[in-house]
């Protein structure tokens, strides 16, 4: 890569997992048609081809043998990366994940550590149905001994892939999906030594009248939301979470102690939602600052709904703009 390009998002991680390639001989990737069909969203293409069949393998149609052969493989001092072809096809894992490579590090006292990469393609917006379409960060959220994270534009996608593989932790890399062709600059070197955005929240947007907290897919949202708001004379400010476990609460108090207000947004149903414990902490951290309550913006407590209805399910302009409304009426 140049000092800076215009990448896509699915680029930028291609570009980030190159680098680690290059950087790690024990990092390889795992995943179904990952190899020489690139993937399903073509995220891989290339790698096969110039790291071989040895680091960057095409696995069976197994999800629940791909991330238990990711374990013994971390266990033996490798970094494997796996990815999940869509967001809904990660359950056949979930008892590998949750009661496995969540509790290792625990259960050994620290002396085991298995820096276990799982990339899920998340989210709506392509027009896609259930199991292709949906946002289940929180289940994993709610398992101590995972890290889950979800990057929002190509310098964040390039530079977090690369941190979550050097992590010494299991990380759950949640990739929007709906955003992947998306646009933005991205610095080679993204990501120094020392430093780290993992699980570091960002200020995108200043502003002084509204706190707008998102992530991944929603972050897009957010800034068109406080455009807009911006022409009816209302500054909002933007908080960009990227880490949904562990959470960057310190980020999000001090913005809500200036702001007074809050909406948290996410594509996921906002019942038991990751927006529910931010709401929680801002609650608690903030009682005396609020001049409204806390307001949430999600899927509702649906199943994923059929393409030609799902605009209507997923959090919208027009809906956060009606939470930001809510939330001055007070």
């Amino acid at each position: 890569m140049s000092e800076t390009k215009t990448l896509t998002l699915a680029r930028a991680i291609n570009e980030g997992l190159r680098r680690s390639l290059e950087n790690d001989p024990k990092v390889l990737l795992m995943g179904e048609d990952i190899g020489a069909l690139g993937g399903v969203f073509r995220v891989t293409d290339g790698l096969q081809k110039d790291f071989g069949e040895d680091r960057v393998v095409d696995t069976p149609l197994a999800e629940s043998g791909i991330l238990g052969t990711a374990i013994g493989l971390a266990l033996r001092g490798y970094r494997p990366v796996c990815e999940i072809q869509f967001d809904g096809f990660i359950f056949p894992a979930y008892d590998q994940i949750t009661t496995q490579l969540a509790k290792m590090g625990y259960r050994s006292g620290g002396k085991l550590q298995v820096p276990v990469v799982i990339r899920v393609p998340y989210g709506g917006g392509i027009g896609a149905v259930e199991h292709h379409s949906e946002s289940p960060e929180a289940l994993f959220a709610h398992t101590a001994g995972l890290r889950v994270v979800s990057p929002s534009t190509p310098q964040d996608a390039f530079t977090m892939i690369q941190e979550a593989i050097a992590s010494p932790d299991p990380v759950l890399f949640f990739e929007p999906k709906g955003r992947y062709w998306e646009k933005g600059p991205v610095a080679a070197s993204g990501r120094g030594e020392g430093s780290t955005v993992l699980d570091r929240a960002q200020v995108v947007r200043p502003g002084t009248d509204l706190t707008l907290v998102a992530y991944g897919p929603t972050v897009a949202t957010a800034l068109r939301v406080a455009a807009a708001a911006e022409q009816e004379g209302r500054s909002i400010e933007v908080v960009d979470l990227r880490s949904i476990s562990p959470l960057d609460t310190a980020t999000v108090v001090e913005s809500v102690r200036r702001t007074g207000r809050c909406v948290v947004v996410h594509e996921a149903p906002t019942y038991l939602g990751s927006g529910a414990e931010v709401a929680a902490r801002v609650t608690e951290e903030c009682f005396y600052s609020l001049e409204a309550p806390v307001l949430r913006v999600g899927g509702f407590h649906t199943p994923y709904p059929v393409a030609k209805i799902e605009h209507d399910y997923l959090p919208s302009l027009d809906r956060v703009l009606d939470a930001v409304d809510r939330a001055f009426a007070f």
